[in-house]
Parts: structure tokens; C-alpha cells; sequence
């Protein structure tokens, strides 16, 4: 099973109708169209990419599944608290993150320790508890092994209190190769 469908499987019960939701990495749409799907007419998806290419197709393929309950924001994800309405802190039921690239894109416009590890803090402001931030990174690219790196230390920092680990990789970051999937549950 893909690391796209294992976030999937793991998020889907979480979902509810009416939940406000966030991809922080649009791309190409799926995980932005996977959300609409969980929350239904009724809820709210907030997406981020900063490629115009990205959000075009991503707002295609809503428009062809007929969502109108998505906003999608020419931004990076280090800006969503800065982007969304104040008042959605503590209220998101998910976070989802797909780093790298653009998959058919630029391979030289990619996610980055820098503007990905904000993001990751700010999430955890946004989200509600019990709510959820999935993560998808890779190594394989220019600078993914970095950013790898740093989300690691990044989640082996953090407060197991306030936290629970619900996926996690089986292969510490010194690995060269390969994706990762992280998915953190708010306490």
C-alpha cells in the first residue's frame, strides 16, 4: 500500500462531516479531494501550494467532483496561520502534508526544513484536540534528506503528553532513500 493511502486509511476515521480541515502541500489535488470527500458539503478544506500549476489542477479536479467547499491559497504552508481566519485555532480536525516536489512539476521547487518546520508548529496551534497532522516526507530529493532529518528531531522533541504517535517509520532518517509517513495525534 502506498504511503498516500496508508495516511488515508489512518485519517479517514477521524473525518466527520462538517470538520474544517487543511492540506498544507496541495500538489496535484488528491489528498485536498480525499478531504473534501471526509468533510462533505458542510465542512471546510483550506489548501496551500505556492506553484499556480499546483492550485489550477488541484482546482480542477474539485470542480469536476463538485466541491465548492475548498479555498485554495497561493501561499507557503509556513504562512497558514497568517493566511486563515484567526478564529480557526484549536478548531481543525486534520493537517495533512505531502513534502517534496510537484509530482509532473518543477523538481527544483521543493518543500524545505525552513518553511516546512513552521508549518508543523503552526499546525499544532491549529489543530483541535485529538485532531490529527499527517506527514509525508522524502528523502530522495534535493534537501529531503535535511528536511527528513529535521522533522524527526523536530517530532523527538516533542512533549509525549501533549502528543501521540500514531504512525511512524520503521527506518531512523540516516536511511538515503525512501518516503515517510508520520501521523500525530493531538492530545
Amino acid at each position: 500500500m502506498r504511503l498516500t493511502e496508508q495516511a488515508h486509511a489512518l485519517i479517514r476515521p477521524h473525518l466527520r462531516p462538517g470538520d474544517t480541515v487543511i492540506d498544507a502541500t496541495v500538489g496535484n489535488g488528491y489528498d485536498t479531494l480525499f478531504l473534501a470527500e471526509g468533510v462533505g458539503g458542510d465542512g471546510n478544506v483550506y489548501g496551500f501550494d505556492i506553484q499556480l500549476d499546483a492550485l489550477k489542477a488541484a482546482g480542477q479536479l474539485l470542480e469536476e467532483a463538485g466541491y465548492q467547499n475548498v479555498r485554495l491559497y497561493q501561499s507557503s504552508h509556513s504562512r497558514l496561520r497568517s493566511e486563515l481566519p484567526p478564529d480557526l485555532d484549536g478548531r481543525i480536525s486534520v493537517v495533512m502534508f505531502n513534502l517534496g516536489y510537484l509530482p509532473g512539476g518543477d523538481h527544483g521547487i521543493v518543500t524545505t526544513r525552513d518553511s516546512t518546520l513552521p508549518a508543523i508548529s503552526q499546525s499544532f496551534q491549529l489543530l483541535k484536540p485529538a485532531g490529527l497532522l499527517s506527514v509525508i516526507a522524502y528523502t530522495g530529493h534535493s534537501g529531503g534528506r535535511e528536511e527528513t532529518i529535521a522533522l524527526e528531531e523536530h517530532f523527538a522533541s516533542m512533549d509525549l503528553d501533549s502528543v501521540q504517535k500514531l504512525a511512524w517509520p520503521l527506518h531512523p532518517a540516516t536511511v538515503e532513500t525512501g518516503p515517510r509517513l508520520y501521523v500525530i495525534q493531538q492530545r
